[in-house]
């Protein structure tokens, strides 16, 4: 790959922008058409794919780009609906690029597995019994995946958790710390819990019920810093200091108040989640793990921080779960995501982690930003003004004028769209 930057990216026609995507990638032809999303998702495929299948439901798919993270430049597939977002990380990405871009880390891929065990009568004694046979668990676990094993991963070690009380009576839960390398996971901890439950019950003095992997995945988390200067910040209306502060002063009630931490997370999911759909990616357990994570304290608060440092510049931070694959599910079943993996060019589920974490603060940084200056409101309908004269009836070359006009008269109604295309 050439870089991340591509000059006038937005003015360009889709089918430029993905002529330009394949001189900036390794892409070949089959690739930009099967990002195009024409007939690309075969019925009979999709019928193997999911139950009771009638059709496909599409949404845009759009590139994000100048994203640098670790020093690498990536382009980004972003599978959206809502305006904004993907014109939101490209613009904070560039920013943040004068500055060195984003760095980041992850952990090795941990997964857990619950063994929930009932019916027991000495939590305690239960607790001491499974860790006694801990290693024999751990070969009978990674006894079934020579694959896995060969790979560097399997079952690491094993967690007990006590509960003397519950709704159902005394509970012990196992944990099965599995390093699932390159995939999410979930099919391969499951797998393994079934296999131990029998014995780890047995162990416990109990009965084994729920056996499944948790997507609170606390062992297996990301980070993401930024680090830009508050002449980076500044433009000709404002002051990057006065910028700087204010993205501070808005991640300060998030920080404290729930109501907005749910909003402000959110903001972030907007980045993260159009990534992990064009990948392939299971964004439900990803959102699970985000929000689930923001409160462990036992109240939910920011996913990011934004501070100061001593030389002024504006630094933000990010921690998350990120349970990412680059095998199995649809990141091999659905041609789109193969392909979005490609204009990715990740070598990892690791590497993949750290990009979307990045792209995730870059929408936050970009959602504070506004919040500080001008309000969410400006850019977000300015961008929304082609739908808006979609929905008014505007067709072909008519959108861009139509939306163009309603942004210039600061209207950005059906109304006003209608009376625009009623005067052509």
């Amino acid at each position: 790959m050439s870089g991340s930057e591509i000059p006038e990216f937005r003015n360009l026609s889709p089918d430029d922008r993905r002529a330009a995507l394949v001189v900036k990638t390794e892409l070949t032809q089959e690739d930009s058409a099967i990002l195009s999303g024409r007939d690309i998702l075969p019925l009979d495929l999709a019928n193997g794919m999911i139950e009771n299948v009638i059709g496909k439901f599409e949404i845009p798919l759009g590139v994000a780009t100048n994203f640098r993270v670790n020093g690498k430049d990536y382009l980004v597939p972003m599978a959206v609906e809502e305006p904004s977002v993907v014109a939101a990380a490209s613009y904070m990405a560039k920013l943040a690029r004068v500055d060195g871009g984003f760095v980041a880390d992850a952990d090795d891929p941990i997964m857990r597995a619950q063994i929930q065990v009932l019916g027991v009568t000495d939590v305690d004694a239960a607790k001491d019994a499974i860790l006694a046979d801990k290693k024999s668990l751990i070969e009978l676990a990674n006894s079934k995946d020579a694959v896995l094993i060969s790979l560097g991963g399997g079952c690491k070690d094993i967690e007990v958790h006590t509960f003397e009380t519950s709704p159902v009576g005394p509970m012990v839960v196992a944990h099965l710390l599995v390093d699932v390398r390159d995939a999410m996971g979930a099919n391969t901890v499951n797998t393994m819990a079934e296999l131990l439950a029998p014995r780890v019950a047995a162990l416990a003095g109990g009965q084994s019920r729920l056996r499944i992997l948790s997507n609170l995945a606390d062992r297996r988390l990301v980070r993401a810093k930024v680090t830009v200067s508050a002449d980076t910040l500044s433009t000709d209306t404002l002051d990057g200091a006065d910028v700087a502060q204010g993205i501070v002063e808005a991640c300060a009630l998030a920080l404290i108040d729930p109501y907005r931490a749910a909003t402000h997370n959110k903001g972030i999911m907007n980045g993260i989640d159009p990534v992990v759909v064009a990948t392939g990616n299971d964004w439900r357990a990803i959102e699970a793990g985000a929000h689930a994570f923001a409160a462990q304290s036992g109240r939910y608060t920011s996913l990011t921080k934004w501070e100061i440092d001593v030389e002024n510049n504006l630094v933000g931070s990010i921690e998350l779960p990120m349970a990412l694959g680059l095998v199995g599910g649809a990141t091999k079943t659905h041609p789109a995501a193969q392909a979005g993996l490609k204009v990715l060019n990740v070598g990892s589920a690791r590497e993949l982690a750290m990009l979307v974490a990045s792209v995730g603060l870059a929408q936050n940084m970009a959602a504070l930003r506004a919040l500080a200056t001008e309000g969410i409101q400006k850019g977000h309908m300015a961008l929304h003004a082609r739908n808006i004269a979609i929905v008014a009836g505007a067709e072909g070359a008519d959108i861009e004028r139509v939306a163009a006009a309603i942004v210039t008269t600061g209207d950005v109604s059906v109304d006003a769209a209608k009376r625009i295309l009623d005067q052509a």
